[in-house]
């Protein structure tokens, strides 16, 4: 069973970036110190430009303060493009050797018409299991 944490938002440029974790119970074993997040991530174009996500940059901070950065093309092995108006939605997951932690992003875009390049905010968001109390934010 899966249980969800609360939603994040940020909006860069007219894009809109809403993240939800959620703690997977039957993944995780807590007692091998493996603590496994599912999120899922809601990508709208809130502009007036078609723009097109093309790589992602993750830091990914565990309950001790360790991070790990991840860098790499799309998400879930696409590069959408969005019209105004349109979203993508993807879940991935990430695994933790704590039970809490927190990530943050960037995804790297372009405005597809002149292709100029420009940054969106992935919002911090928290990764809370209930075998500690309290959450890291």
């Amino acid at each position: 069973m899966a249980t969800a944490g609360p939603a994040f938002e940020a909006i860069t440029a007219g894009v809109r970036v809403t993240v939800r974790a959620y703690y997977l119970d039957d993944q995780s074993e807590p007692d091998r110190g493996k603590f496994v997040w599912a999120y899922r991530v809601s990508i709208a174009n809130e502009g007036k430009r078609t723009v097109q996500l093309l790589k992602r940059t993750w830091l990914i901070t565990d309950g001790q303060g360790r991070t790990q950065r991840v860098h790499g093309e799309g998400v879930i092995g696409e590069q959408p493009v969005l019209e105004p108006g349109e979203s993508f939605e993807y879940t991935s997951g990430t695994p933790l050797q704590t039970p809490s932690g927190f990530m943050r992003g960037t995804y790297h875009m372009i405005e597809t018409n002149s292709g100029e390049a420009f940054d969106v905010a992935i919002p911090v968001f928290s990764l809370d299991s209930p075998h500690q109390p309290g959450g890291v934010h």
